[in-house]
């Protein structure tokens, strides 16, 4: 999911809806949703498991999970909390403060005497909580000492959220059936120097006994992209998901690889490099519409578009059968590439369906958000702003 105010962002909700049509290339089987398809297996102190699932409690759909240590800054006490959404449409770890609750205490970041707070904004709501320090642990690596995002703090004076921070929705918590979202986007920081100059974003707060007030803060005390803290393999992150077939599967297994092009197993080898522009964007072109403002993202649970010849039921399409359609995505340098991709209806998935290839139409019209039906069948390569790499220096996708 990407950050309002970097980008636009979508997190929607699997609806009921009632039946479409459309055309179509392939029925769907519904008894391929009770399958759990794996992906290819990987080892090594770089490596970090990845499950989608339904979530916590059911209400998730095409959300890639992974398990992440956090611990108190320089100690061994840590807890492990599963269900951690991968998202590489954001930067920085946001953790719910009831997955903590049995775990370390987690000093706070402070400014002038007042403890500081965050309102993540997206373009489903917002999440809000406190600043803390933490070691976060990801396969065999750490990132020490870095500031994460506890979403809905229950300790005062994190208790009220801001006028500034509600105004811009609802609260979406740390996400459906997710205990946290894991950034591992193309920046080292959620915010940047938009936050570091100015007060506009109303994103960081300084709080105390009064209340919260929008302030602004150093990119060094900003929650940051544990990937980018590591010591080594730190220059992005590769997604490998196994192919879904027609009408979904109860669930996928995967794998993320710390680093890009650092180790044996996360070399680029014939992946065409797409780089983005300084916000991560780049252009896709579908049915000679121009979207100017595209990205990939495993936060988001569908492909987001618009296509006006297709059914939709709620926030997502529902053609009469899986349909085969292509797009151009072309890089910020000119380097351009089709991509094909299958489309299921939402009203043909089995009702245990936890990833499938869905999508649908939020109304963004310069936006086609690539989310985690692009991933399925696909190694995936994102590489930092910055960060060398064999290919050079990102931000960049590849696959």
């Amino acid at each position: 999911m990407k950050a309002w105010y970097a980008a636009a962002c979508l997190v929607l909700a699997l609806c009921g809806c009632g039946g479409g049509s459309g055309g179509s290339t392939t029925s769907p089987s519904a008894s391929a949703s009770g399958q759990v398809i794996p992906g290819a297996g990987a080892a090594g102190a770089n490596v970090v498991q990845v499950t989608v699932d339904r979530g916590t409690d059911g209400s998730a759909l095409n959300a890639p999970f992974v398990t992440v240590t956090v611990c108190q800054p320089g100690t061994s006490s840590c807890i492990d909390i599963d269900h951690v959404l991968v998202d590489t449409g954001s930067s920085g770890l946001r953790i719910a403060a009831s997955a903590l609750a049995s775990g370390p205490a987690l000093p706070g970041v402070t400014t002038a005497g007042r403890a500081v707070g965050e309102c993540a904004h997206f373009a489903s709501g917002f999440a809000w909580g406190s600043v803390r320090q933490a070691d976060v642990r990801l396969g065999g690596s750490t990132a020490s000492g870095i500031s994460i995002h506890v979403v809905d703090d229950p300790v005062a004076p994190f208790t009220a959220v801001p006028a500034d921070c509600s105004a811009t929705g609802r609260s979406i918590g740390a996400g459906r059936g997710s205990r946290g979202i894991l950034g591992v986007g193309l920046f080292d920081r959620d915010c940047g120097t938009a936050c570091e100059v100015s007060t506009a974003p109303a994103v960081y707060f300084a709080c105390d006994e009064s209340g919260c007030t929008s302030i602004r803060v150093a990119v060094a005390s900003q929650v940051r992209n544990p990937v980018a803290a590591m010591p080594t393999d730190n220059n992005g992150v590769v997604l490998s998901l196994p192919a879904v077939p027609a009408g979904g599967a109860a669930g996928a297994t995967g794998v993320m690889l710390l680093g890009v092009g650092t180790q044996a197993n996360n070399q680029l080898g014939n992946a065409t490099v797409y780089a983005t522009d300084s916000q991560g964007f780049f252009t896709t072109t579908y049915k000679g519409v121009t979207y100017p403002a595209s990205f990939l993202d495993s936060g988001s649970n569908g492909l987001f578009f618009s296509d006006p010849s297709l059914p939709q039921c709620g926030d997502f399409y529902c053609p009469g059968a899986t349909l085969a359609l292509s797009a151009t995505n072309m890089s910020a340098t000119g380097v351009s590439g089709t991509v094909t991709f299958t489309l299921d209806s939402i009203d043909l998935l089995a009702p245990n369906a936890g990833v499938a290839n869905i999508g649908g139409d939020p109304g963004l019209a310069r936006t086609f958000d690539w989310g985690l039906p692009f991933f399925l069948g696909r190694t995936v390569f994102v590489a930092r702003a910055g960060a060398a790499t064999p290919a050079g220096p990102g931000p960049y996708w590849a696959y």
